[in-house]
């Protein structure tokens, strides 16, 4: 039975077959001539047999050593594929499939994603934006960034953020609506609002609440939508701080009291997925450096 065999002592073996003495495998190796030699005594001892004849000359691979090299040459190479599969598993790489809202994908997450590209060549994401809710019980998507808290189940939960939401026309629309104490409730002015299949949004209910029954000029139902029929002067929405102001759009009432939270939701399996937890890393970051722009602060006209 073989002694305890030191499979380092393998790169020994392979720097004195390839350089022929002590001396020029130690200096390959970077190791002292005496350590060199020690370790290679161990070898042989650990083997059993003999793997090198000395000459003047130098150092000659015996038969044994000869039936021997092949094997020493496959270590290396198991070494190094060993290595190179340690610095892959660090590396971030493989496909996230996010589902978010388009008026948060668009404007938000999406052109922040170059950062994140840049530090991770290897990953890719895929966006999901739609009108319908991406289930995550299924996998659909590995996390999803909602407005609206989703029920309890197998999920990691964290709010990100809150989306602040004013009353907004455009410039057009302010300049013909009536503007006295009669309309100090909006009784006449035009509103832009939800279908009814969204009539349980936040944003819906103070409708409904404020105009009392009086049904919008125009109901769709997503925000952008909205957005562009409130800068195509249709009336007046309900819509984000942050996409109403970079539309140019006037607000006329800043806190409506509909604001919504920001939810990033991923499914418990996933929340130690290096890839996915990178993602999640980002938009943690970016909700939180982006935080007072989607609160928002508007100056009431």
């Amino acid at each position: 039975m073989y002694a305890s065999i030191h499979w380092d002592d393998a790169r020994i073996f392979l720097a004195v077959a390839r350089c022929g003495t002590l001396s020029r495998a130690a200096d390959e190796l970077r190791i002292g001539i005496a350590t060199l030699s020690r370790r290679l005594d161990r070898l042989e001892t650990a083997l059993g047999v003999p793997l090198f004849s000395r000459h003047q000359t130098g150092y000659r691979l015996t038969d044994d050593g000869e039936a021997l090299l092949e094997r020493a040459e496959a270590l290396e190479h198991a070494a190094l594929a060993f290595g190179e599969a340690a610095q892959t598993q660090g590396k971030v790489a493989g496909v996230v499939r996010l589902a978010t809202a388009e008026n948060l994908a668009n404007p938000l997450i999406i052109p922040s994603l170059g950062a994140l590209f840049t530090r991770h060549p290897e990953l890719r994401v895929e966006v999901i934006s739609g009108l319908e809710t991406v289930n995550l019980h299924r996998r659909d998507a590995d996390l999803a960034v909602r407005m609206v808290r989703p029920e309890a189940g197998n999920l990691t939960i964290k709010r990100v953020g809150t989306l602040g939401f004013g009353l907004y026309g455009s410039a057009s629309y302010l300049t013909t609506r009536r503007f006295d104490k009669e309309n100090a409730a909006f009784e006449h002015d035009d509103f832009i609002g939800w279908a009814e299949t969204h009539h349980h949004l936040p944003a819906a209910k103070w409708l409904l609440r404020t105009l009392r029954g009086r049904p919008c000029r125009l109901e769709t139902n997503t925000l952008s939508a909205q957005l562009s029929a409130a800068v195509a002067g249709m009336g007046l929405a309900l819509l984000p701080h942050f996409l109403a102001q970079r539309a140019g759009l006037h607000c006329l009432l800043e806190e409506p009291g509909v604001e919504q939270p920001v939810w990033l939701v991923m499914h418990a399996d996933l929340a130690h997925s290096r890839r996915v937890r990178v993602v999640a890393d980002h938009l943690i970051h970016l909700f939180a450096a982006q935080a007072e722009v989607l609160k928002g602060v508007a100056l009431t006209v």
